[in-house]
């Protein structure tokens, strides 16, 4: 099996999503994939129960990708062994009328992981320059002041969204937040065919919507939309990733190995040392309870 070079996924300069592969099996069968991903997250799991002892760090996962390109399957089995008081996941949906009275980016705010906790954003804040770019007229709905309709929302409208996506992930990343990025990247033929098992099985119906149909015919809209939000806040604080989508075992054994090589980087994460005072007194500790014994 191939080992992941994180920087073949990783976006330090200009990309064209057109030039990037969407299949990458990491020359392995699927067994073995199943398994490398099983050692990568037990892995996982204990950096996870160590940060939370440490209390000092945070770690922000962002999800994105077209329908059907595996975000839900990857958090189930790539989280699977982490403790679940120690992480959160969050989708985000059609803005609520509360949120839409906030802020495009309060209502991630809300939801941030805490010092010590994953936090999972399926879906994120760059909805706010992918859905609303490919479907402007979603803006009128935040009563921005000089927005009064779409021909007011052109390429400094968007310019300066990047600037404040920019801004508010430095501002996470400087008070203890690290941020991963990926974009999961699905060729249009492997989205079809997804969706086609959905409608051929019974138990599949439920993840079907005609919806998905008519967003797919904006496929190349959403690309471009997807390809300069990337290359516009892919920065060295918060980097992108574009993980190829259509082999799902093998997309989730790439993030989980880009999660555990950058997160031991962080050497300072460490379980915190007993007191002095507690640490000279465990024989005595453990004596009391020994003396329990009936």
């Amino acid at each position: 099996m191939n080992k992941v070079d994180i920087s073949a996924y990783k976006i330090d300069k200009q990309v064209n999503l057109q030039n990037v592969p969407t299949v990458n099996d990491l020359g392995a069968e699927q067994k073995e994939l199943k398994k490398q991903l099983e050692n990568i997250r037990e892995e996982l799991g204990d950096f996870q129960d160590t940060m939370y002892a440490h209390g000092k760090y945070s770690v922000l996962i962002c999800l994105q990708g077209m329908d059907t390109s595996g975000k839900d399957s990857l958090i189930r089995e790539v989280f699977k062994d982490f403790n679940v008081s120690g992480m959160e996941v969050h989708s985000f949906k059609v803005p609520t009328e509360v949120e839409l009275s906030h802020n495009y980016l309060w209502r991630h705010y809300l939801v941030l992981p805490a010092k010590g906790k994953f936090g999972v954003f399926n879906r994120t804040h760059y909805e706010n320059v992918l859905v609303t770019r490919v479907h402007p007229e979603y803006i009128l709905s935040e009563h921005i002041p000089g927005i009064r309709n779409v021909n007011d929302i052109d390429q400094k409208f968007w310019n300066k969204r990047f600037e404040q996506i920019n801004a508010f992930e430095r501002h996470l990343v400087e008070n203890g937040t690290i941020i991963f990025k990926f974009f999961l990247h699905l060729s249009k033929e492997e989205q079809r065919q997804r969706l086609l098992r959905r409608l051929n099985l019974p138990q599949k119906h439920w993840k079907f919507s005609p919806g998905d149909l008519k967003e797919r015919k904006l496929w190349d809209s959403y690309q471009a939309c997807y390809e300069e939000a990337i290359n516009e806040t892919s920065k060295s604080y918060a980097p992108w990733f574009v993980i190829p989508a259509d082999n799902k075992k093998a997309a989730r054994v790439i993030v989980a190995s880009i999660l555990l090589k950058e997160l031991k980087k962080y050497q300072d994460i460490k379980e915190p040392e007993l007191d002095d005072e507690i640490k000279a007194n465990l024989t005595v500790y453990n004596e009391q309870l020994e003396n329990e014994k009936e």
